[in-house]
């Protein structure tokens, strides 16, 4: 299977789109991620459950059929630890796996798989797993080897994340078609801007929201000479969406936290450390004049074809809701007074 900067094979679109009634993940907004954990053999299986066991975390493991032969023991372990177990490989031993783990085993790796493979385990109501996601995301899936699950259980607890087994995750739901167009829109449009813009990540955290991108000069309409070097702030919609479906407070909190891990990034960035100032293009620039930002109307035609991109990315990220108001604006602050702000 391509990678995430690749095209999409054949395979991959059509998964993404729901065949054989892939699971695409859960709701955002919360700090569950489901683990999976692939495993290819009686070895890695015990590490696996051992290291689950010392982190008091359920999973889902992903195991080839055959391993019913070889370690019977293990998977009926695996099942009363409350663990999931999905299967890998040559589906043809389901019936044995299940009757092993005494598990229904209800999804399916499906990389590499036949089309005659996958129309068999769909027919017996086995669904494809999701296709696990680069990074940690709420309500996604992610993919950890047996022989790093301990300091990358230890890394997502650290970063506000909570595991879980892929059954466990909140509003899991089926793949359709506007999850392949939504990362169609991802990959042609935002990672090709976050590349060519320099956009740095500040989401390490489950809560967190912000992005940053490093200016060498200043646009208008700020009131500063144009040379002056800038960092220009842009939310990451999915967890901004994700977070505002729960609850509006907790979304505000989130946009709060995260304007400190803005100010961390001005001290300790070298590429941000010019910067004279901390600005936004924003639909959300009530949130951010409660927060000490100076707003500014954007010249008429600008904010339009502004409205018309903020529309776009509503559309791609399943909502309708107008966040703050329909017309944006620039919001502004001094990289002084941000930091006194929010750098303590």
């Amino acid at each position: 299977m391509n990678d995430a900067r690749g095209g999409l094979n054949v395979r991959e679109a059509l998964l993404r789109a729901g065949a054989f009634g892939a699971w695409a993940g859960g709701r955002g907004g919360g700090p569950e991620v489901a683990v999976l954990i692939p495993v290819t053999s009686a070895a890695g299986l015990r590490l696996s459950l051992d290291t689950l066991a010392g982190h008091d975390v359920q999973a889902t493991l992903v195991v080839p059929a055959g391993l019913a032969q070889h370690a019977p023991a293990m998977l009926r372990t695996a099942t009363h630890a409350g663990h999931e177990l999905a299967g890998q490989g040559d589906p043809a031993r389901l019936a044995l796996l299940e009757a092993v783990a005494a598990q229904r085993v209800t999804v399916w790796d499906a990389r590499d798989l036949p089309w005659s493979a996958l129309r068999s385990l769909a027919k017996q109501g086995v669904s494809p797993l999701p296709h696990p996601a680069p990074q940690p995301e709420p309500g996604q899936t992610v993919e950890l080897r047996p022989s790093d699950l301990a300091d990358r259980l230890t890394a997502l607890r650290e970063s506000g994340y909570r595991p879980v087994p892929l059954r466990q995750l909140p509003g899991l739901r089926r793949a359709r078609g506007h999850d392949l167009m939504f990362l169609a829109y991802q990959r042609l449009v935002e990672d090709r801007f976050t590349r060519n813009s320099g956009v740095i990540d500040l989401i390490q955290r489950a809560d967190g929201v912000m992005r940053i991108a490093p200016h060498d000069h200043a646009p208008a309409p700020l009131p500063l000479a144009p040379g002056t070097p800038t960092a220009e702030l842009h939310l990451h919609s999915p967890r901004i969406v994700g977070l505002a479906s729960r609850g509006a407070l907790g979304a505000y909190r989130a946009y709060q936290r995260s304007l400190r891990d803005v100010a961390q990034a001005l001290q300790t960035m070298p590429q941000l450390q010019q910067a004279q100032a901390v600005f936004a293009v924003t639909l959300f620039h009530a949130p951010l004049a409660q927060s000490g930002f100076t707003l500014l109307e954007l010249p008429p035609m600008r904010a339009r074809w502004y409205a018309l991109g903020f529309r776009l990315i509503r559309l791609m990220y399943g909502t309708a809701r107008t966040p703050s108001e329909g017309k944006p604006k620039m919001a502004w602050m001094a990289r002084e007074a941000f930091l006194e702000r929010y750098g303590r």
